[in-house]
């Protein structure tokens, strides 16, 4: 066994590549290993792998992986169905193939190599000089080709990717054709795409069950996946007559056999209380024949997407569906991704409920942090990372909060499009203690609700301060905050027990204030803006010319103007 030696720039482990075959040559100082592919030998455990995930709208390409912590490394397994002449995979910041982090198996069309290699600027592949994906095998089974790797969570090589909590975008390529070097490869030209996975899963243990559990299936009724890309499905179900209370304690996917790689992301809504009934619905959710009512099934009970596991209340705690003051109905919405157009497939996916009428000491609570849903926060077109602050003051926990404080164990991210960074951190006398989840790769397309490593205490008199960063280069006139797809929003829904009154803790800037800032605007600038009472804010910033001074000036108004507070209750009560 070989190795080789380089000065260390900091304190990383050295690297041996494992033998797979007998012949190594080196190139820029890396070995590649040589494959000798034809390795008969049965599939690993799936236990060993707990985590699966499909890359490829056709799965032909499965990638399953777990994480150890204490040797803070994930290893991968690939099963590659259909090999050609080789395969790309890796990660880069927002899924591109440019400044990207690869493992590259390749082939001349006689021998196979194996190495770690980086994309440039410019897409063109080099290798690396650290060899960080450590092959650990690679075997043929009737299924295909498995290969097996392990990655350092953090490799100290500048051109490596850090991966950390939060969302990683995976990429992966197919080499159609034998290349005869790494450098020959052209991205550009190849069959690929991209996954976006939580990778660092939490290392939770599952809480025991009990016995008079029972599960309910919330899925859709065979329905006909649409032959176009994007796909917002509804379905609303019910429960039966006079269900009590009961107390959901986990769920899972049930995705059709087939669909894995369709099936983006499901949630299940409760309905509101108030209405009596609810239409049948079953069609696009965005479809004009779709009833108005439904817009009040909005209290979330479950959310899955590709990639994640069974989600677990913890131990002393469920989620309250049934009984007096609940409603019966369930909204089912399901995003199916069809970018190859299939025609014709038919789905029952959905998900299931596990619960028990025996229920926990407490009712598990969801509150929303962050910004209130209004048009006072903008962002500027043209930034490539503008900061927006929603805060739950120490005021509103003050009051609202019990004595002996609340858990939180999960947390749901939420912006729309142009949303790239979120965290929420909780800050007690002036200080910031501790972070209750950050995603510095946040995307849109990709929301489920994460247990947390460990459990966030809040206590009466703490803040939480949830800061979301967005992008708007691809955008001619100002983002302004709201409901519209095309419009922002700056969420983070905690899951926590036991369950308050307070359902919401979020902030916006005072309106007044942003009057001034128009003003301000219109006493430097040239064409005048009309500053009318009767014209909307939407419209205000709309026609504000974005030159630096208004830009920087917006920004400075988010930081120090005063906020105006909303601390309410479940019923959009607030708190005195």
């Amino acid at each position: 066994r070989m190795q080789n030696s380089r000065s260390k720039p900091c304190s990383c482990p050295s690297l041996k590549l494992r033998e797979v075959a007998s012949m190594y040559f080196t190139v820029v100082a890396a070995f590649l290993v040589i494959l000798v592919v034809a390795l008969q030998g049965s599939a690993p455990r799936e236990s060993d792998f707990p985590y699966k995930v499909p890359l490829d709208p056709q799965g032909l390409l499965e990638l399953s992986w777990n994480v150890s912590y204490p040797e803070q490394a994930v290893h991968f397994q690939l099963l590659i169905r259909d090999l050609r002449f080789g395969i790309l995979f890796g990660m880069s910041d927002r899924g591109e193939f440019e400044n990207a982090d690869l493992a590259v198996l390749w082939s001349d069309g006689h021998n196979s190599y194996f190495g770690d290699a980086w994309s440039d600027a410019k897409g063109r592949l080099h290798m690396d000089s650290q060899q960080d994906y450590q092959l650990l095998g690679a075997r043929r089974a009737p299924e295909g080709l498995y290969l097996l790797f392990r990655r350092a969570f953090s490799t100290c090589d500048p051109k490596d990717y850090l991966i950390e909590d939060g969302t990683v975008h995976l990429i992966y390529g197919i080499l159609e054709k034998p290349v005869h070097s790494l450098q020959a490869i052209n991205i550009s030209a190849l069959h690929g795409g991209l996954q976006r996975v939580q990778l660092l899963k939490p290392n939770i243990s599952i809480p025991e069950l009990p016995s008079d559990m029972k599960t309910m299936e919330i899925t859709a009724p065979d329905v006909v996946i649409p032959s176009q890309e994007t796909t917002y499905w509804c379905y609303v179900a019910e429960l039966p007559e006079g269900f009590p209370k009961h107390h959901i304690i986990m769920y899972e996917p049930v995705v059709t056999a087939g669909n894995e790689a369709l099936v983006h992301h499901m949630e299940v809504f409760q309905c509101a209380a108030e209405f009596d009934s609810f239409p049948h619905y079953n069609g696009p959710c965005d479809s004009k024949m779709k009833p108005d009512r439904l817009n009040y099934c909005r209290h979330v009970l479950a959310a899955w997407a590709m990639g994640a596991q069974a989600f677990y209340y913890p131990e002393e705690a469920g989620l309250a569906f049934g009984g007096p003051g609940s409603s019966r109905y369930l909204r089912l919405e399901i995003h199916y991704h069809n970018p190859l157009v299939f025609k014709g497939r038919r789905d029952s996916s959905g998900i299931r409920l596990y619960y028990t009428a025996t229920l926990r000491p407490y009712d598990a609570g969801i509150m929303e942090l962050g910004l209130v849903y209004t048009p006072v926060m903008a962002i500027p077109p043209g930034e490539d990372n503008f900061v927006l602050t929603g805060y739950c003051t120490d005021k509103c926990t003050q009051l609202a909060l019990p004595a002996a404080g609340i858990r939180i164990f999960a947390s749901q991210l939420h912006t729309h499009l142009a949303g790239r960074k979120v965290v929420t951190v909780l800050s007690r006398d002036g200080r910031e203690r501790q972070v209750v989840n950050a995603d510095g790769h946040y995307s849109p397309h990709f929301q489920e609700i994460r247990m947390l490593k460990e459990v966030v205490a809040v206590f009466p008199g703490d803040e939480l301060i949830t800061t979301c960063t967005y992008n708007t280069e691809d955008r001619s006139r100002a983002t302004v905050g709201g409901f519209g797809i095309l419009e922002e929003m700056c969420v983070n829904y905690v899951h926590y027990y036991p369950q308050t009154q307070l359902e919401l803790c979020k902030s916006a800037v005072d309106p007044g204030y942003l009057h001034r800032y128009f003003n301000l605007v219109n006493r430097f600038n040239d064409e005048e803006i009309c500053m009318c009472p009767q014209v909307s804010v939407p419209q205000q910033f709309y026609s504000i010319p974005w030159n630096t001074f208004n830009r920087d000036v917006l920004k400075s108004l988010y930081g120090f103007a005063p906020i105006s507070m909303h601390c309410n209750k479940s019923s959009a009560v607030r708190f005195p």
